[in-house]
């Protein structure tokens, strides 16, 4: 008896010195950003697709929490933009873009919010922490990476938000998954 628990302390200890080198080796990792290709899986979401200014953004997200609301729509997933244009190519009043929310894929949608499925499964994907008005130096990052790795675009680009804004959230806390379409040069 006196063995077994023996036993399960060292393993729980073991367990623990474990996970607590996870976090470290975490932490060390997320300092640095790391830029990768994964494979996604395609899914369905519903969104509000929208030309104008990102100064509209919270517009939309109103919109579409009211339309998910109105029509007992559960997310399922983190919200999401997606994003046609940039704003270094075209005037803010030309950015075509969407906010939105994973669905189930039996879900019906009515208007103003309209069924999508993502299906770009090769993305280059990478972590911005930080305001999200500073995502244009991560797009920078991903697109240099890209170019030295004989990578183009291959598709629009999705912002998985995994932190909203609110008023106890610092903007050095937030935090967005990038996910960029990509194919071989």
């Amino acid at each position: 008896m006196k063995k077994t628990i023996f036993v399960l302390a060292l393993l729980l200890f073991i367990f623990a010195v474990t996970a607590s080198l996870a976090v470290v080796t975490q932490e060390k990792a997320s300092e640095e950003q790391v830029i990768s290709v994964i494979e996604a899986n395609s899914f369905a979401y519903c969104c509000i697709p929208h030309k104008g200014p990102f100064t509209d953004i919270e517009k939309v997200m109103k919109q579409l929490t009211l339309g998910l609301r109105n029509q007992n729509i559960y997310p399922a997933g983190a919200p999401i933009g997606i994003f046609y244009n940039s704003p270094a190519d075209v005037r803010p009043e030309d950015l075509e873009w969407e906010m939105g929310f994973p669905i189930t894929p039996r879900v019906n949608v009515q208007p103003p919010l309209k069924k999508k499925i993502w299906e770009f499964t090769r993305v280059v994907s990478t972590l911005h922490k930080g305001p999200f008005e500073k995502t244009g130096d991560t797009y920078t990052k991903i697109f240099e990476w890209m170019q030295e790795n004989g990578l183009e675009l291959a598709g629009p680009v999705l912002e998985r938000y995994l932190t909203m804004p609110s008023p106890e959230t610092k903007p050095e806390d937030m935090k967005a998954e990038i996910w960029v379409p990509c194919r071989k040069k």
